[in-house]
């Protein structure tokens, strides 16, 4: 009898330990998840902190960011939409259960391709002519400037900004032209001739904006292009984050200021003679993250005299590929040449 009670007694030290035990681990259990689930939120509300002030610090003009910095915000910005890709894929293959769809339909998934190149043929008013040229010769009209852009990847635009007097007999040809062909990037800015640099600048910027291409190409209106040559060319390069393609060369700088190629900044380069290393302005091409460094730099990144310098001085304190390619050096018009000047 009192074997029977000593054991019952140990039974139930036991078991009342054995509860003591569970209770303290589903407490430590539930502090645990307490702790992780603070964590979480706090590490999303720096998160989304981060992001809005990437957002301020990138607003149009309000401070002035480092490349470094500006790289890393491009990079993100890209996983960003890499990101939302994904999510309307997966939401695609949920709709459709998870079943796999062989995409045999060529017209579909031509459609949905990524642009290769954004053209911006830089234009001026009275230059009617070249552009009805331009487009019977190379970049089409209409239908056939659809279909290049929905099957080699290829999209064109007329660049020009508006008259220093908005809506004169100026703006209005152009708007009627535009009417008519639906092929020009119109940009808010007056045209002139000593604003190319800046005009240049903000295609650039604008059609980084728009499209999310592969590679963005500056042309003159003066100039033919060779449009299976080039989509060739820039397929080669597509290996490259960051490369800006085009005819390299160094030109004089003029300090005389009756001049027609006077530069007022003459003095700024090196012995005050030749510029620094950059691609000749009838043609040259950037990748898309260079496009949209300036996108995001538009209002930091100063001009000179030359688009063509301008744009080559964006690129001086950047990683970035410079290749010297013959095929556009325009002005000498070769077998397998991609542009040449008319």
């Amino acid at each position: 009898m009192m074997q029977s009670k000593g054991s019952s007694s140990k039974v139930s030290n036991m078991l009342f330990r054995t509860r003591i035990s569970s209770l303290l681990i589903s407490m430590f259990a539930i502090f645990a998840s307490f702790y992780v689930a603070g964590r979480l939120w706090q590490d999303a509300q720096t998160r989304v902190y981060l992001i809005k002030e990437l957002d301020r610090v990138t607003g149009l003009g309000q401070s002035a960011i480092s490349v470094d910095d500006t790289l890393k915000i491009i990079a993100c910005r890209e996983q960003r939409k890499k990101l939302s890709a994904l999510e309307l894929d997966l939401a695609a293959a949920g709709r459709e259960g998870f079943t796999s769809k062989r995409s045999s339909d060529t017209n579909e998934a031509v459609s949905k391709r990524r642009p290769l190149v954004v053209i911006g043929v830089l234009t001026r008013f009275g230059r009617k002519n070249n552009r009805e040229a331009i487009r019977k010769a190379w970049m089409g009209s209409g239908a056939t400037l659809k279909k290049m852009e929905k099957e080699k990847g290829i999209i064109s635009r007329f660049v020009i900004g508006r008259s220093a007097d908005r809506g004169d007999n100026l703006d209005r040809s152009i708007d009627d032209e535009n009417s008519q062909t639906d092929d020009f990037m119109i940009l808010d800015q007056v045209e002139a001739p000593g604003e190319l640099p800046k005009k240049a600048k903000m295609f650039f910027a604008l059609a980084a904006d728009r499209w999310d291409a592969d590679f963005y190409a500056k042309v003159n209106d003066d100039v033919y292009v060779n449009i299976d040559a080039l989509g060739a060319t820039l397929t080669s390069h597509l290996d490259k984050p960051r490369v800006y393609i085009g005819c390299m060369k160094s030109g004089q700088v003029f300090s005389e200021p009756g001049h027609k190629w006077y530069e007022p900044d003459w003095w700024k380069f090196g012995d005050k003679k030749s510029y620094f290393r950059h691609a000749s302005g009838e043609m040259y091409v950037i990748s898309g993250a260079l496009a949209k460094f300036i996108s995001i730099n538009r209002n930091l990144l100063r001009t000179y005299a030359h688009d063509d310098v301008s744009a080559g001085s964006w690129f001086l304190g950047l990683d970035v590929k410079h290749v010297d390619e013959g095929k556009f050096c325009c002005s000498s018009w070769s077998t397998g040449a991609i542009c040449s000047g008319v």
